[in-house]
């Protein structure tokens, strides 16, 4: 059983084969690096005819595509992405018999050390930070609880606003911005309760006491 270890694009069906999937494929030793051997495996596409062949990779620690398919490419460079990247075999041989390399080496090292203790003490102090699981955990559950019952009653007050005014659309909740906007309105009366009674006054003093005659 071989098990795709990236995903790949079939070169038969142009289908993509995700990583993970297995297959019952053919084994065989092709070689050594070192003394670590070097398998090859063939498989046939399990959505086509062509078969696909992949082998083990112990300088890259990987598996390199030798046919019928191609790598769909999702790696990146561990310079850029500021790992701290293996020690090559070449480079531990010299740092091993070359006096001057080595102390090269260890100058670079130290520059590149003092570049990172800003970074490292703020990952320190924020692990710290975070470090107490049980009062985290009770924080969050505390917070979760109180903004729980603020919704229940946001919904209790929204569902007794609409029995009281008998609407039947769903009320979206407050914002500041609508609270800002309702405070500049102002509602009022064209006329005054006054001036409602002296126009009524001046209509009945101006009416006829007579009925019309009749035509």
């Amino acid at each position: 059983r071989f098990e795709m270890p990236y995903n790949i694009w079939c070169d038969g069906c142009k289908n993509h084969i995700g990583m993970g999937v297995r297959y019952n494929a053919e084994k065989k030793k092709v070689g050594t690096y070192y003394t670590t051997p070097i398998y090859r495996f063939r498989m046939k596409c399990h959505l086509c005819v062509n078969y696909i062949e992949m082998q083990t990779d112990p300088a890259g620690c990987d598996y390199v595509i030798v046919s019928g398919a191609r790598r769909k490419e999702e790696r990146w460079d561990m310079r850029d992405n500021e790992q701290v990247l293996p020690t090559e075999r070449e480079e531990k041989e010299k740092l091993e018999t070359d006096a001057m390399f080595r102390l090269e080496h260890g100058v670079a090292d130290r520059a590149t050390l003092q570049r990172a203790v800003p970074t490292l003490a703020s990952l320190q102090e924020a692990q710290s930070a975070w470090k107490d699981d049980f009062a985290l955990n009770s924080r969050l559950r505390r917070r979760f609880r109180e903004e729980k019952k603020t919704l229940r009653e946001e919904e209790e007050e929204a569902a007794a606003l609409q029995a009281k005014t008998g609407l039947s659309i769903p009320l979206v909740r407050e914002a500041e911005e609508d609270r800002r906007l309702a405070a500049l309105l102002k509602y009022h009366s064209p006329d005054s309760y006054e001036e409602k009674q002296r126009m009524k006054r001046t209509e009945i003093s101006s009416r006829s006491w007579f009925p019309p005659a009749a035509g």
